[in-house]
């Protein structure tokens, strides 16, 4: 990943904590094994409790993410054609959309990886419930859609444990850039997250956005950034991180799955 630490979590200059998420790179025996070294496995550890994200590299085949981004893209168009009908997040430009439920597009790589499932185990305790899956759809600029940004929100839009209780598993299925609509991430903002610093109420199109005054707050204390995210790389974050959806100002539809894991203990 640009501009991430890799393998490692280190500070920057002056005791400030990097805006720039931390990324792992398996190495080859660990994806033979299917399983990340102790080492790794507390790196990312570390990376979720203190910046509420991690970034695992090279975990999926290309060829695999083309097989399922060719159909998704092709949906993406038919979704989108239905315009006010379409089921887009806070904006038109940005199209929630679930991967093909069919056993052709289903790959256990992308959607039961076990070194995925190794760290959400690790972190939300064992047999974590998988409760939700979809994906979120940034579509190239159009004159009816040019390139919007989501608000800065938190999925976690009620009152919620203060101790990790759900984890996002998102998978890229193309390289994300900032051109094509990188998600913006505010590292470390799920140790203090809830309704006290949101506006919008749960089930609203646009609950969970952050209030203002919050975000330069917490601009102030560590800046978000807009990652490039290599192809094949799984990113795992707390649900109560705030981040925003970017517009895309690419040609290029640019899909990024979205499952949710929940607690067993909940």
């Amino acid at each position: 990943m640009n501009g991430c630490q890799t393998g490692h979590v280190a500070a920057q200059a002056g005791g400030r904590l990097p805006s720039h998420p931390v990324s792992i790179r398996p190495s080859k025996s660990e994806l033979e094994r299917s399983q990340l070294s102790p080492q790794n496995l507390e790196v990312a550890m570390r990376s979720l409790h203190r910046d509420g994200l991690v970034v695992i590299e090279d975990l999926i085949r290309h060829d695999v993410l083309d097989r399922l981004n060719e159909k998704m893209v092709q949906d993406a168009f038919i979704l989108q054609a239905r315009k006010e009908d379409s089921p887009y997040n806070y904006n038109r430009g940005n199209i929630q959309q679930d991967p093909p439920p069919v056993k052709e597009y289903f790959d256990t790589s992308i959607f039961l990886n076990p070194i995925v499932t190794q760290v959400t185990s690790t972190m939300l305790g064992p047999r974590p419930k998988w409760t939700f899956c979809s994906g979120n759809t940034a579509m190239p600029p159009t004159e009816e859609t040019p390139p919007t940004s989501q608000p800065v929100h938190s999925d976690a839009d009620f009152d919620h444990p203060t101790h990790p209780f759900a984890l996002v598993v998102n998978v890229p299925l193309i390289t994300m850039t900032p051109e094509n609509g990188s998600t913006e991430l505010w590292l470390g903002t799920h140790i203090d997250s809830g309704p006290h610093v949101q506006d919008g109420l749960h089930g609203e199109r646009a609950s969970g956005r952050i209030k203002p005054a919050e975000l330069e707050k917490r601009r102030a204390i560590r800046p978000p950034c807009q990652p490039v995210v290599p192809k094949g790389s799984v990113v795992i974050r707390d649900l109560r991180l705030w981040h925003a959806g970017m517009g895309n100002r690419s040609n290029e539809v640019r899909v990024m799955l979205a499952m949710s894991e929940q607690s067993s203990r909940l």
